[in-house]
């Protein structure tokens, strides 16, 4: 913390970012289990009920961004209010994951050749990033 003028604490630099570090580490945690949801759905309807893989997405997906939603605000952004508008704000967010592997499935899957099941692991750094920072932002401003 550092001292304003008129005597009162305001957060200095080094205690937001560890603030947004620890965020980023809760929010990389809950992460992992909406992928582990997210992940094992999508082989299951993909590989073992032969939906297409973008259908399968879909459904994996939704369900991982509900998981995620009621994990974060309870845990990383800690925020109760407006929780209906922060849901769909976060759903639009997740939307965007969605339509970013999508993109990925019709280049490398279709377009490439190369197979679904690591397009889909591959994309999911990425989609994590760009989430992370538009919920931040955003969805728990």
């Amino acid at each position: 913390m550092t001292e304003t003028t008129a005597g009162v604490q305001a957060p200095s630099a080094s205690s937001a970012s560890s603030g947004t570090v620890r965020q980023l580490v809760r929010y990389t945690l809950i992460g992992g289990s909406g992928v582990t949801l997210d992940l094992v759905v999508f082989l299951l309807l993909h590989n073992w009920a032969g939906m297409d893989e973008q259908i399968a997405n879909a459904i994996s997906t939704t369900l991982a961004i509900t998981n995620n939603f009621v994990l974060n605000a309870r845990f990383t952004f800690e925020r109760r209010d407006r929780l209906f508008v922060r849901f769909l704000r976060f759903y639009a967010v997740g939307l965007t994951g969605i339509a970013l592997t999508d993109l990925l499935f019709l280049a490398l899957t279709d377009g490439l050749g190369i197979n679904a099941n690591l397009v889909k692991v591959g994309s999911m750094p990425l989609v994590l990033a760009l989430q992370f920072v538009l919920n931040k932002k955003w969805s728990f401003a």
